[in-house]
């Protein structure tokens, strides 16, 4: 892509500024300093990128990630899928829904160490782009895999409450690489350069944390409805019978809602993320859409069969009646 479609409208270039360098500088930027301005009409508010984060990364860490994040998915794939063919779970199964999933207590601490370090793996991997498809990986993990049954009360308390605590790390640190990024996309698509250094802007509103471009964060109403919904799940299973119809359906409820977020979330990311990476970023959210669309569908099949079922049952019933 074009680096001139990335600097701020009617820039002011200096001899010996480096297009590209400036460009990885507004996105690298981690602490934007207001300045004072004679100009209050033209330039009400003038910023320069006062901070950035380290260098990258060698591109063997993003190889490393690329390599666990595709296996995460297309384990998590898989077994989505045999779930779907197969009512009865393999031993194999259960093993890696417990452990090898996103959400589970071996992946789950390694995303939460890649968001942890995400502001330097960004060479042929950004974090600051594929990131928020990855938390959306462990969101739907936790929600598609309830290994209820195979833990007693006390240990399912422990491994739910592990995950939420998961859960809430990885968005938190995945704030932290995603905010920084979108507050330099701002910068420079609603920005002028000022021409008294190669990162100073002039804004005619001020630049605020994230910047007003793109809405998403990691810590949001998606990952509050999933938290919620691993709570609950806690509650259900610990009181067992006598936890009441009410929170069964309210939790039913929040769990379809959770869903509907994570497909709204997937879709506003692919149509107002900044446009870099896109070919990356389409793959990563086309294998989350996938993953979505798989749910409905075993949800769809689960009526289904129910509904069959009842038929059935019906069907005896009537047989078996004597006629008077």
């Amino acid at each position: 892509m074009n680096s001139l479609i990335w600097l701020p409208k009617n820039p002011t270039f200096q001899p010996g500024w480096d297009l590209e360098e400036i460009h990885a500088t507004f996105f690298k930027c981690i602490s934007w300093q207001m300045e004072e301005t004679m100009d209050a009409i033209n330039c009400p508010y003038h910023y320069v990128c006062d901070k950035t984060y380290p260098p990258n990364y060698h591109l063997s860490i993003d190889i490393l990630v690329l390599l666990f994040t595709t296996i995460s998915y297309f384990l998590t794939l898989f077994i989505v899928i045999m779930n779907i063919i197969s009512r009865k779970g393999t031993i194999f199964f259960s093993l890696s829904k417990r452990f090898f999933l996103p959400s589970g207590p071996i992946s789950l601490p390694l995303i939460i160490l890649i968001f942890g370090k995400g502001n330097q793996i960004n060479t042929i991997f950004p974090l600051s782009c594929i990131g928020p498809a990855i938390l959306l990986l462990v969101l739907i993990s936790a929600l598609s895999f309830d290994n209820e049954a195979d833990y007693k009360d006390i240990q399912y308390t422990f491994f739910a409450a592990s995950t939420v605590s998961g859960i809430l790390h990885a968005s938190l640190y995945l704030d932290s690489i995603v905010l920084p990024y979108y507050t330099g996309f701002d910068a420079l698509m609603s920005s002028t350069l000022s021409g008294e250094c190669a990162t100073c802007v002039c804004r005619k509103e001020a630049l605020v944390v994230g910047g007003k471009l793109v809405k998403y964060k990691g810590w949001s109403m998606t990952t509050f409805f999933v938290v919620s919904v691993l709570c609950l799940r806690i509650i259900c299973k610990i009181f067992g019978e006598n936890v009441g119809k009410f929170v069964s359906m309210i939790k039913v409820l929040m769990e379809r809602f959770s869903w509907i977020l994570i497909s709204l979330d997937c879709v506003y990311l692919i149509a107002k993320s900044p446009p870099e990476k896109v070919m990356l970023r389409v793959v990563a959210f086309g294998g989350i859409f996938l993953l979505i669309l798989l749910h409905v569908l075993k949800e769809a099949c689960s009526q289904i069969c129910a509904m069959a079922y009842v038929v059935e049952k019906l069907r005896l019933v009537s047989m078996s009646t004597p006629i008077a």
